[in-house]
């Protein structure tokens, strides 16, 4: 009943991937990445010191930096501890009692350890968008694709990535960033995904993949991301002081910015902070360059 002992085995190449229905192309603007699972309670079925375990954890940080340097937020999902026998269901049928009996696995694995401006959504059952906001979120931001890693494929990576294809969100599976229960299942896996409810790209493709010019929905996507509406309906020509943007976040978006070709600075923000005063800027320096 109980997640069984996980082999080890490579991860898929590029070239072994199926070959893809559609042709989709990952725009960071346009993108959510949502890392799956990867909580010490489902890695530690696979072992200790897993090489397989090393490989996936060092491609989700690969993806997880870049995106963060694009302005794609991130999402992880984790399941909770103390899950009352309503809230797991007939998880507890399929799978027993999981992390309620191993609370101290309940982490997201260190090296992939959230940061403040990341989201974490609680996690009840096979797909991401049972039960949490994560569609409302993905909209809210202005994004139409969604980038799954994680574990495990053939479970919730699969299920999530069926259901986001229903809400009409063009949704990639890194086919070297997720891990499965055996080769045979990660295979069925990016079989399935391929023909029926996404892509299958690697790792390298979405790093290597240019910066897109920057524009204005992106900016707001990017800028919702970082503040806090409480309810309220956003507002672009006001001080996004209000909203909760503090002097941190306003630099992090000057480095973003600088990274796709746009020379702003702190001082430049800081003299118009809303989202219109921010986007004039921004068209300026995109006009001088």
């Amino acid at each position: 009943m109980a997640i069984p002992r996980l082999p080890t085995y490579p991860l898929p190449r590029p070239e072994d991937f199926p070959k893809n229905k559609v042709g989709w192309t990952f725009a960071p603007n346009r993108a959510v990445l949502l890392i799956h699972d990867m909580q010490d309670y489902f890695l530690h079925f696979f072992g200790e010191e897993s090489p397989l375990v090393a490989q996936l954890v060092a491609n989700i940080a690969a993806l997880r930096a870049f995106c963060k340097s694009r302005g794609v937020p991130v999402v992880y999902t984790a399941q909770p501890i103390d899950q009352s026998p309503k809230d797991r269901g007939l998880l507890n049928d399929m799978w027993g009692p999981g992390l309620n009996a191993h609370p101290q696995l309940k982490d997201i694995a260190a090296a992939l350890s959230p940061d403040s401006d990341d989201t974490v959504l609680v996690k009840w059952r096979y797909s991401a968008f049972q039960r949490s906001p994560l569609e409302t979120m993905i909209r809210e931001w202005g994004r139409d694709q969604l980038v799954i890693c994680g574990v495990y494929g053939h479970i919730g990576c699969l299920a999530t990535a069926l259901d986001a294809f229903m809400r009409d969100f063009e949704t990639f599976v890194v086919g070297d960033a997720i891990a499965d229960f055996s080769p045979e299942d990660h295979d069925m896996t990016l079989r399935y995904v391929a023909g029926r409810c996404g892509g299958v790209v690697g790792t390298d493709a979405l790093i290597r993949a240019p910066a897109s010019p920057l524009t204005r929905a992106a900016v707001e996507a990017r800028v919702r991301t970082l503040i806090s509406l409480d309810g309220e309906i956003f507002d672009p020509n006001e001080n996004l002081i209000n909203y909760g943007l503090d002097s941190v976040r306003v630099m992090t978006l000057v480095t973003e910015w600088r990274k796709l070709g746009v020379d702003v600075g702190f001082v430049d923000l800081a003299d118009n902070p809303t989202l219109e005063g921010w986007w004039a800027l921004i068209e300026r320096k995109l006009s001088a360059a």
